[in-house]
């Protein structure tokens, strides 16, 4: 299994995310990570793109709860604020049956 190297912010963003669902972590497949710096004239903070597959018969389930309501969602990521999140790629049935989904966030170091 390669693991992907990530920041602490991005590592807390998925964290938070698998606590918000209740999905144990074995059950979602990270398939994309990308988070790249950002910075405005007052904030730091970096901009998040994760890409994961939710695998399984139940897989719509699984993936609709947790994204209800995931942009007015509040996180607890220590040393960060989600400041904007949304899914940038809707939920979409692979030929398989499990369900790939796209999320975007920003987080701002605290």
């Amino acid at each position: 299994m390669m693991k992907m190297a990530m920041s602490p912010a991005a590592a807390g963003l998925i964290r938070a995310l698998f606590a918000r669902s209740g999905i144990a972590r074995e059950a979602v497949l990270l398939t994309d990570y990308r988070s790249t710096e950002w910075h405005s004239l007052t904030f730091a903070g970096e901009r998040h793109e994760i890409g994961f597959r939710v695998p399984g018969p139940e897989a719509a389930d699984t993936v609709a709860k947790p994204l209800d309501g995931i942009d007015e969602a509040e996180f607890s990521i220590s040393g960060q604020i989600v400041a904007d999140i949304a899914v940038e790629h809707p939920p979409s049935e692979n030929a398989d049956g499990s369900i790939s989904l796209g999320i975007e966030a920003l987080t701002i170091a605290s």
